[in-house]
């Protein structure tokens, strides 16, 4: 996606079913999610990698506000009305919204933004999103989505649970999140720098870019990149603490 063409779509979701829903679609507790707040959070696929990335706001347990790439609401909205098909609620598009980072949360509103102003500043708190080009290549932990309350291990099930359950508890990533500036021109998302360095987004800046990007530690020791500091909730380890 190159960058000048990133844009956001905007979703309501109201109706007596849509918690539960949603609380057996996504990663994070939505049951314990704090009304008016937003979070990034995730509906996967079987294989336990990220299908959607979303902005969800909880209004009240009867009314949501999705945001998602634009590239990616076409088939969300067919996602959410085939799994959501007899469940009492309604999804509709409520048009076109613009990214403002707030401290550590990203918000929306219908009022237009500097969306590569909001990139920057994205990659550089360590706020991975999903768009079309990157879906069903990461899991969740990878992006350390769970240091950003972003997916729940304590919740019910949900699709790819039993997948990144088990990776949280019988296992750890090979492969997270870390934040780089490299030289040259700024490789797409889902460009592959190495076989074990993948982009995830990326932006140009002065004499070269910055990027999230999910490696092996050690592979990023072969490549001609600067390993920037993230922010420090998102700087430990990616591993369940022992």
């Amino acid at each position: 996606m190159s960058q000048e063409l990133l844009r956001f779509a905007q979703f309501t979701l109201n109706g007596v079913d849509a918690q539960k829903f949603l609380q057996g679609q996504v990663t994070l507790h939505v049951e314990r999610l704090e009304e008016n707040l937003t979070r990034y959070t995730a509906i996967c696929d079987l294989k336990g990698r990220i299908h959607f990335g979303l902005w969800l706001t909880k209004l009240n347990p009867e009314s949501f506000v999705i945001v998602t790439t634009q590239d990616q609401a076409e088939e969300f909205a067919k996602h959410i009305r085939k799994f959501g098909a007899f469940s009492k609620m309604k999804l509709e598009d409520a048009g076109t919204v613009y990214p403002t980072l707030d401290g550590d949360i990203t918000t929306f509103a219908t009022e237009e933004t500097d969306i590569q102003a909001w990139q920057l500043k994205a990659i550089d708190a360590g706020q991975a999103w999903i768009s079309a080009e990157t879906e069903h290549l990461f899991q969740p932990q990878e992006l350390r989505l769970h240091q950003r309350e972003g997916v729940h291990y304590d919740k019910g099930c949900y699709l790819g649970q039993e997948i990144i359950a088990r990776l949280w508890f019988k296992a750890q990533p090979k492969s997270w999140l870390h934040l780089v500036f490299g030289g040259g021109a700024t490789p797409a998302p889902a460009t592959q720098l190495n076989s074990n360095v993948q982009i995830v987004n990326s932006i140009a800046v002065n004499e070269g870019y910055k990027a999230l990007v999910v490696a092996k530690p050690a592979a990023l020791e072969e490549l001609s990149l600067d390993v920037l500091d993230l922010p420090e909730a998102l700087n430990g380890d990616v591993a369940r603490p022992k």
